[in-house]
């Protein structure tokens, strides 16, 4: 069974979350965080609340990086979706299991993961990294990344600095940005209008890992 929080513009979790409860069985809940930016500290108290009312957190999915990055210091099974700008239009990326890399890859290295891809360490130069669904690394990206391996064309690359050298997307190519990155904020690649562009994420960076 799925436990979705309400929306953020109208409730906070914290008071509908007792309401949402009452109506679900005991037993594992998947828990849909929706747009919620979510600390360790709320996943914590999110899990004492399920297991108080005999309910065990068995998934998660969210839209925002740091609830997913949060999710994963915990290690907690999460799933990163992003928010469709079409809600009738369904995302190409094959949901499953988020993997999750600890640690620097140097040159030589190469990561894939037939899902989604998240890396706590950097990623230098000389260094591949390519997923299905979509790429985060938690720290700086100076070589390779592939995102959309398989062709989904949402698929996207984050990192709190984005300067690697080489950008994949589905089958689009293209080089890292020569600037430098503004200090503190993530950046994203995605593909708009068949071509990859570079935006703020609009993610800060976590201090609670």
């Amino acid at each position: 069974m799925t436990l979705h929080l309400p929306d953020e513009r109208h409730q906070h979790w914290r008071d509908a979350l007792a309401d949402r409860l009452n109506g679900l069985a005991e037993g594992p809940v998947d828990l849909d965080c929706g747009a919620w930016r979510l600390t360790c500290t709320d996943l914590k108290d999110l899990q004492q609340m399920l297991e108080a009312a005999g309910r065990r957190m068995r998934r998660l999915q969210a839209q925002e990086i740091e609830t997913v990055v949060s999710a994963a210091a915990l290690g907690l099974d999460a799933v990163l979706r992003w928010a469709d700008a079409d809600e009738g239009q369904a995302s190409s990326i094959t949901p499953g299991p988020l993997l999750v890399h600890r640690g620097t890859l140097r040159s030589g290295d190469r990561l894939q993961s037939e899902h989604d891809l998240l890396v706590f360490g950097d990623v230098n130069p000389g260094a591949h990294i390519s997923a299905s669904g979509d790429v985060m690394v938690w720290g700086r990206l100076r070589g390779t990344a592939h995102a959309g391996k398989d062709g989904a064309t949402d698929a996207r690359i984050v990192s709190l600095h984005l300067r690697p050298l080489q950008l994949r997307i589905a089958g689009v190519v293209a080089r890292g940005p020569d600037d430098q990155p503004v200090a503190g904020f993530a950046e994203q690649a995605r593909l708009a209008d068949g071509e990859i562009v570079i935006e703020p994420a609009q993610v800060q960076p976590m201090t609670n890992l």
